[in-house]
């Protein structure tokens, strides 16, 4: 099985997967330590600041990951900002039925009430050299465009709206 998690930077990707490696024991890739890697050694000229770009860079490289981790009858767990909205479109449903994806979005409530926290909470697995770019008005900003391009495009997320509490239980899958 491959379990996708996207969602706005913040939001608890990182932690997610490392919680299921934990409790499932599968493996999981973060995004960003791939990003860093391409970046670090020059494969591109791409900085961290191009979002976009590294959607298009990285994609088909992770797309056929993830084909090569199904056709294996491996579990992965991927996690990042990078996996685009149409995702599925690249995938026959020999594969898809293998994939399980979750985004996740905080509403603006949640955000406004629990900004402190988010930012308390930012490196409780990885060390995050530079956060001067989490500020409130970013992170609402990123979370509402996630939500638009959610429901645009009808995938499924995870609204974490009162309480942060997130969890999947890979068992009833």
């Amino acid at each position: 099985m491959i379990i996708l998690i996207t969602g706005a930077s913040h939001t608890g990707k990182t932690t997610l997967a490392q919680k299921l490696l934990e409790k499932y024991h599968y493996p999981y890739l973060s995004i960003d330590h791939l990003k860093m890697g391409l970046i670090r050694s020059g494969y591109t000229k791409l900085t961290i600041e191009d979002d976009i770009e590294l959607t298009e860079f990285m994609w088909p490289i992770i797309r056929e990951m993830i084909k090569t981790a199904i056709e294996n009858k491996q579990n992965l767990i991927v996690e990042g900002c990078y996996i685009p909205f149409d995702w599925e479109n690249d995938f026959s449903d020999e594969y898809l039925v293998q994939i399980k994806y979750y985004c996740l979005v905080m509403s603006e409530d949640y955000i406004k009430s629990n900004f402190a926290d988010i930012k308390r909470f930012a490196k409780i697995i990885e060390n995050r050299l530079d956060d001067d770019q989490c500020t409130i008005t970013n992170v609402l900003k990123d979370n509402a465009r996630y939500l638009e391009f959610v429901q645009k495009h009808n995938v499924s997320y995870i609204l974490i709206d009162k309480e942060y509490e997130t969890s999947i239980d890979l068992e009833k899958l």
